[in-house]
This record gives structure tokens, C-alpha cells and sequence, in this order.
């Protein structure tokens, strides 16, 4: 990865949101990191789910998505 296309750190940590007492990133805002379509980004890693450790992702409560929401847009 050149200079010239490594994502600042800024960008990353203002995507960190704290769920369930760990740091996360939304799959709709590591997607945007990488430049690609959500869809493609959890296709491909449920195509490669081997290849991730077992706490790699979850699914959010109805109540985490709406928190979620709401902390990323502050």
C-alpha cells in the first residue's frame, strides 16, 4: 500500500463506535474505508469466513443498530 493510499487514522477512529464493551467498526463504515459496496465487503467475508476469527463480526440488536446511529452521527 502506497503513502498516497493508506486511509488516515483520523478517518478510522472516527468510525470506532463501543458496542457491547469492544471497539467495532459498522460494516457499512469499513466498506467506505476499502472503497467498496457493503454487499460485496460481507459477501466476501462470509465466503471466507474461515479465514476470520469467531468474535470478527456480529449481528446488532434493533436497539444497538438505532445507539449505533445515533453515536456515529455525533
Amino acid at each position: 500500500m502506497t503513502e498516497e493510499s493508506m486511509i488516515p487514522a483520523e478517518r478510522i477512529e472516527r468510525a470506532i463506535l463501543v458496542l457491547r464493551g469492544h471497539r467495532v467498526l459498522l460494516d457499512v463504515d469499513l466498506a467506505a474505508l476499502y472503497g467498496v459496496e457493503t454487499r460485496a465487503l460481507v459477501q466476501a467475508v462470509k465466503r471466507n469466513i474461515r479465514r476470520f476469527p469467531a468474535d470478527f463480526m456480529f449481528r446488532l440488536t434493533s436497539d444497538e443498530a438505532r445507539r449505533s446511529r445515533s453515536q456515529s452521527d455525533s
